[in-house]
């Protein structure tokens, strides 16, 4: 029955024919409920291709009208009570949209909230107090030393050269002022130390007597000329001293070159950009030996640490749409390695580990890891890295306030684990300590396997959570490997750690205008994080390898071998440490210049 139609009566619905009804709606009066009494049965009833006086309305509902309004009522229930379950079960429908609409949206507002984060916010995990919010506040003790107790005192800057300055009273104060004695010398004296930095650009004059024959043999030339020094870069006019300045600033201290020029510049020492980019282009060949020496060191080892990072190179290269190259690093136990490639492919690790023939590789969750050859065939075992597992739980409630109870009781469970695993490395060499606190750890890590699948059994667990939780059991295997192997960290905080100088890098000056310098970058940060592995002074070990080239007229030795860290001595590194007390480095003589 059309909606906009209302039969007067079931009775009078019946005693039309089909051919009535097809002529179209009822209406009486063009009102949809009109209700038949003895004070308006008098409204014309219009019915199409049906007479519409009073008459042929009332042959229509019967006599006197009454049990024709009767019926109506009736049959409008009827049509009522019929249309109720579809009007149930489209609100059920729209109510049902509602709700997926409502968590779609909060959803995309998490997401935007940590896309924001992301981009605009800090890039510290370290949150505010009242952005993610403890069950139990920490101490509200201040931070520092604390009033009462010893402090460290001033460090010991004995091993510093010293230039002994006196002072003595003036003439004029001497003597008394009043008889004018003579005052009497004390023994002794009262003495104070200041620190100073003196920075001074100097020139080398070169001065090589020449000598000619005193006799009148042929065998000698006719004039014989003094050798000089050796010269890192020949024919050129900037000594060791500098170009060990601009590595360590650009390549330790992460600061632009040009900004090193100004603070020159303001010791009246002026040098062009371009005279300082044609000498590094022209030393990096001298640092590929070590590299290569480097790469090898770090594939012979058992264990390693891996992560990536964004690069710029401004170059163009064919096939490559943009700037953005990577900068990958690995890390063993006693070397450090970073790799410069246009992609971010599993090709870069799987040919860094070409040839390894087993060991365990911790990294964070990225997909290029899981794939690469050593992996699948079983020769590296990765090891996942449970802050990463943290961080999830932390964008989740930094997206939304809501998630703070639930990403809060997992957080507390993952510090937890740390706890108990510290606790059991430090029982190493107490074998039946180890083997209690290793039931604990494996009895809390049990506890948590359950926690999660049974959270992920519910059903009306929030998709953010069974998201967080999906990848917990898809990485789970990886995330335990430390439990049978106490040797392996539960995190890769150390490959982040180690990245932080070139990112610093990059943030200061980019990244590498030239293929040929993204290479020398990385093999500089590969050469000083190894050093400062091996507890070795960069500046002092630069120092000494430069003049070594210097010597040999710009050119690498041909074996570096009692230059590479783990085939030193150990008298040689504490040399090279510059640790107060330890032997100096003799370092070039500075000549005589006055």
């Amino acid at each position: 029955m059309d909606s906009e139609s209302l039969p007067i009566s079931a009775a009078a619905v019946v005693s039309l024919n089909v051919e009535d009804q097809e002529k179209g709606p009822f209406r009486v009066n063009g009102v949809r409920d009109f209700p038949w009494g003895p004070e308006r049965d008098r409204r014309e009833v219009e019915w199409p291709g049906v007479g519409s006086t009073r008459e042929e309305g009332n042959r229509l509902c019967g006599a006197g009208g009454f049990l024709c309004e009767a019926l109506a009522w009736r049959q409008e229930a009827l049509r009522l009570k019929g249309d109720r379950g579809y009007w149930e079960a489209m609100h059920a429908k729209a109510v049902e949209r509602e709700r997926v609409l409502l968590a779609e949206n909060a959803e995309l507002r998490a997401q935007v909230k940590q896309l924001q984060q992301r981009l605009y916010g800090r890039k510290s995990e370290k949150r505010k107090r009242w952005s993610l919010p403890r069950k139990e506040e920490a101490s509200s003790r201040p931070r520092g030393h604390e009033r009462g107790q010893p402090g460290h005192g001033r460090r010991d800057q004995a091993h510093l050269p010293a230039v002994v300055e006196n002072y003595d009273l003036p003439e004029e104060e001497k003597q008394c002022p009043r008889c004018g004695m003579p005052k009497i010398p004390f023994p002794g004296t009262e003495d104070s130390e200041l620190i100073e930095v003196d920075v001074k650009a100097y020139r080398r004059v070169l001065r090589r007597k020449r000598y000619r024959p005193g006799c009148k043999c042929e065998h000698l030339p006719g004039i014989v000329t003094a050798p000089g020094p050796g010269k890192l870069i020949p024919k050129a006019g900037l000594g060791v001293s500098v170009w060990v300045t601009v590595l360590l600033d650009k390549f330790l201290f992460y600061r632009p070159t040009e900004r090193l020029l100004a603070d020159w510049s303001s010791h009246q020492l002026n040098l062009p950009p371009g005279t300082i980019t044609d000498g590094l282009k022209r030393l990096a060949p001298l640092f590929q030996p070590i590299y290569e020496a480097l790469l090898v060191r770090n594939r012979s080892e058992k264990q390693w640490h891996a992560d990536e990072t964004r690069w710029l190179v401004f170059v163009t290269v064919e096939g490559k749409a943009n700037f953005k190259w990577y900068l990958w690093v690995f890390i063993s136990a006693t070397a450090v390695v970073f790799v410069l490639d246009p992609s971010r492919s599993s090709r870069v690790p799987e040919a860094h580990f070409a040839g390894v023939d087993g060991g365990r590789l911790i990294v964070d969750r990225y997909v290029a890891y899981k794939v690469i050859v050593q992996v699948k065939d079983g020769r590296i075992i990765l090891a996942f890295c449970w802050a990463h597992v943290r961080r999830d739980f932390l964008d989740l409630m930094a997206g939304s306030r809501e998630h703070n109870d639930w990403g809060w009781a997992w957080v507390e469970a993952i510090a937890e684990l740390y706890r108990l695993n510290h606790l059991r490395l430090e029982a190493r060499e107490a074998p039946e300590t180890f083997a209690e606190r290793d039931r604990e750890l494996r009895a809390a890590l049990e506890k948590m396997e359950e926690r999660r699948e049974t959270e992920l059994s519910q059903e009306a667990l929030p998709r953010p959570h069974r998201d967080v939780l999906l990848s917990l059991r898809e990485h789970w295997k990886g995330l335990t490997v430390f439990v049978d192997h106490p040797e392996v960290p539960m995190d890769n905080n150390e490959g982040e750690r180690i990245e932080r100088g070139p990112v610093l890098g990059r943030k200061n000056y980019y990244g590498s205008g030239a293929v040929w310098s993204g290479h020398l970058a990385a093999a500089l940060f590969s050469i000083f994080a190894t050093l400062e592995r091996w507890g070795i002074n960069p500046r002092l070990w630069l120092t000494k390898y430069l003049q070594t080239c210097a010597d040999l007229h710009g050119k690498a030795p041909d074996n570096i071998e009692p230059l590479l860290p783990w085939n030193m001595t150990e008298q040689e590194r504490q040399s090279l440490s510059g640790v107060p007390g330890s032997p100096e480095t003799p370092l070039p003589a500075r000549p005589d210049t006055s």
